[in-house]
């Protein structure tokens, strides 16, 4: 009897697809983690029909009754948290602490946006002309499709399809390759919840083939991806080129400001858990530090003792506190970013050292600020650290990046905080606290190439890129 865990197509309703396509545990080098489909243009297709067949009788659907679909398929995921996040683990390699977490929000996701079936979707306004009413309403774009990475296989699937779904919209989701055993918890979740056949499709496979695909079906009324900005700049040319609405949040080169008024060891936690939390694969991660004179050999000393505490490991084992890298891919490219950094002369403080896939977290100093270890985007647990004069500085180069998703300040200075939040170009700032994470009911995105700065995701503003508006004149 097969008892590997296995990935599927939903396609109108059904689970459909052979599953040959290996996936093995990144922490575990010949354990099979999963299986999965190779999806077709052909199996793209199919999903949109059944998507744009079933989408008209879903936005019929009161929002009420959707909201507790959403709900209902909340209550599912967190009935089975348990498994789920052991094949997180199993596929991804970050922690088991992590991937319960990572469950547990995409159960608050669900819940939240169900809850919404409760809520007003417009507003009534008042008008010049006697005896008139106007309203305004928002409409479901339609069919929409979704791109999702490996590095929250199931929370930022559930971000993007919970508001598709409370608005009306059919949904086709391609999740990552890297990733499949996460998306199909959440399609079975939704399925099982009485979700009607053909309003949520999963069609597992290569962007190349399925993304591609996906993009390109004029029957896509709007796209959300995630992912890297050179693949998302390119799905945005192909979707303005035929006028279809795109959300992209792309990549991060996210800094942190420590001032000389911080708490060396305080300031320490807050980028070890922002640089080496998820294994650093996190698109609001930590990955440049610059740091002011006097406070610098002290925040040094407390950095490396904290990284020291991040030993990577299998997620599965009780007391890892850092997962190991994805692919190995990933960790050529982890590790080729620390040796390419030291050959052009810079310091590597801790870490970097490999074995298997688990990459000790590093710290680089001694670095010209055009270095690539600085501008680029690793996407590991790789931390660059520069001195600069002083806070005007160090607000200086945290803007100089060509990203602006997040960016941080430690500092005891309300004056200074408040400045920084005013001035520094990121579309989240966080004072005294890690550059990752982000609360459910709060918009997230970026600037600059880290987004295309129109539609926020999460929370109530998540809703705006599914929906177009109507304005409503009614005379008595």
């Amino acid at each position: 009897m097969n008892t590997t865990p296995t990935a599927q197509h939903l396609i109108n309703g059904e689970f459909v697809g052979e599953a040959s396509v290996k996936r093995m545990n990144p922490a575990r080098p010949g354990e099979l983690a999963c299986l999965s489909p190779a999806g077709t243009a052909a199996d793209v297709d199919t999903a949109i029909s059944a998507a744009a067949a079933a989408q008209p009788a879903w936005a019929a659907y009161p929002l009420p009754q959707r909201g507790a679909i959403l709900a209902k398929a909340s209550n599912l995921l967190h009935e089975r948290r348990e498994q789920i996040a052991h094949d997180l683990v199993c596929e991804e390699g970050k922690t088991l602490a992590e991937a319960l977490g990572e469950v547990g929000r995409a159960t608050d996701v669900l819940r939240f946006f169900g809850s919404l079936g409760w809520a007003a979707t417009g507003e009534v306004l008042p008008s010049s002309l006697p005896g008139t009413t106007i309203t305004t309403r928002r409409e479901a774009l339609g069919v929409v499709g979704l791109i999702t990475p490996w590095n929250f296989p199931i929370a930022i699937p559930a971000w993007k399809t919970a508001p598709a779904l409370i608005s009306g919209n059919a949904v086709v989701l391609k999740p990552a390759e890297l990733t499949p055993l996460s998306a199909t918890h959440l399609a079975r979740a939704l399925h099982d919840a009485g979700l009607p056949a053909g309003v949520f499709n999963v069609v597992h496979g290569k962007g190349q083939v399925v993304g591609n695909a996906l993009a390109r079906d004029e029957r896509i009324a709007g796209l959300s991806f995630t992912g890297s900005t050179t693949v998302g700049l390119g799905l945005q040319e192909i979707l303005n080129a035929r006028r279809a609405r795109v959300q992209l949040e792309m990549g991060g080169k996210n800094g942190v400001l420590v001032l000389d008024d911080a708490s060396p060891e305080n300031a320490a936690k807050v980028v070890a858990a922002g640089a080496f939390g998820l294994t650093g694969q996190a698109c609001t991660a930590t990955s440049r530090v610059y740091v002011t004179p006097s406070i610098k050999q002290n925040f040094l000393d407390a950095l490396v003792a904290e990284a020291g505490h991040y030993a990577p490991g299998d997620g599965l084992e009780e007391g890892t506190r850092m997962g190991v890298v994805i692919s190995e891919n990933q960790l050529e490219q982890d590790d080729a970013a620390v040796r390419g950094a030291v050959a052009r002369g810079a310091t590597l403080l801790h870490g970097g050292s490999t074995d298997g896939s688990k990459f000790t977290p590093a710290i680089l100093v001694d670095l010209d600020p055009a270095d690539p270890a600085v501008t680029d985007e690793i996407f590991g647990p790789v931390v660059a650290v520069l001195e600069v004069a002083d806070y005007e500085a160090g607000l200086e180069a945290i803007n100089s990046s060509r990203y602006g998703l997040t960016a941080g300040i430690c500092t005891d200075s309300l004056a200074l905080a408040t400045d920084f939040a005013e001035r520094a170009q990121a579309g989240v700032v966080k004072v005294n606290r890690p550059t990752s994470g982000l609360d459910l009911n709060v918009p997230f995105g970026g600037v600059k190439d880290s987004s295309t700065n129109t539609f926020r995701e999460q929370g109530r503003s998540a809703v705006d890129f599914y929906t177009w508006g109507k304005t409503v004149y009614t005379g008595v």
